[in-house]
């Protein structure tokens, strides 16, 4: 059969039909995007959803109501949207959403969600390092980096530009802010606040996160100004309602800093101090 073919500005051009490798499995229902590869021995279920130029490795596994946005690679031996290690799943419709551009590494495992159409989310341009474990409910945004085997319990939340080191256990429901940096090895039972850097067993504060953020294009004014913060949270000898009260008053009140207090604010867990 000839190519499918599609017209942008007067263009006509074909798209590349999905490469499958022989001996892999893709169920008939299963949806594959314009020039998706899928590896030796692969299996693809038959509620999969894989868009555009997605790489598929060998002998990766991806199952239940499973959705790849474009571009994503899926190393050797990963395995999606199994049912999750949780006593209260009961084979509920739940899902697995996966964004643009994200990079998943061998061994990475990524689990449905427990509860009636939850969803175990991840946004764009994400790297998960070989042996990451993803458990449900999870939701990761875009551009992090969860280097070599870290572990996220379920109801985990990280947010953008945020860095985990690798060996480094996740707590449930723990939230780790935008741009911050968690050192490997260490034991994660507490939020973390955003740009901030933390290390160690136990945790410690280890300062903001300034490296990360100059990579990230923030300017000297708002380093100062959260590093003002910074001083008041971590620093002062002030409680956390107190500290909140006196960034209000000595701090410039930009996105950033009111991303910082309102993090703290939704926090149930409290934040690693």
């Amino acid at each position: 059969m000839a190519n499918p073919i599609i017209k942008r500005a007067g263009e006509i051009r074909p798209v590349r039909p999905p490469e499958i490798h022989p001996t892999a499995v893709v169920h008939p229902d299963a949806r594959l995007g314009h020039g998706v590869k899928v590896g030796p021995f692969a299996i693809i279920g038959p509620h999969v959803e894989i868009g555009p130029e997605c790489e598929i490795g060998s002998t990766v596994l991806i199952e239940g109501h499973t959705t790849l946005g474009r571009g994503n690679r899926v190393f050797h031996g990963a395995a999606i949207g199994t049912e999750p290690q949780d006593l209260k799943y009961r084979g509920e419709h739940s899902q697995v959403e996966i964004g643009d551009d994200n990079v998943i590494r061998e061994y990475v495992t990524i689990h449905l969600a427990t509860g009636e159409n939850e969803k175990t989310r991840i946004g764009d341009g994400n790297m998960l390092m070989a042996y990451v474990h993803v458990a449900h409910n999870c939701l990761i945004q875009d551009h992090c980096i969860l280097a070599n085997a870290v572990n996220l319990a379920g109801h985990v939340e990280i947010g953008r530009w945020a860095i985990v080191g690798g060996m480094t256990p996740v707590h449930q429901f723990v939230r780790i802010g935008e741009h911050a940096f968690i050192g490997g090895g260490s034991r994660m039972a507490q939020d973390v606040a955003p740009y901030i850097r933390v290390a160690g067993n136990p945790v410690e504060v280890h300062g903001l996160n300034s490296v990360g953020l100059k990579r990230r294009g923030f300017d000297e004014a708002t380093l100062l100004n959260l590093k003002n913060a910074y001083r008041l949270l971590f620093r002062s000898g002030l409680n956390v309602s107190q500290a909140l009260e006196r960034i209000a008053l000595d701090c410039t009140l930009d996105p950033y800093i009111e991303e910082l207090m309102a993090f703290i604010r939704r926090s149930e867990r409290g934040i690693v101090r």
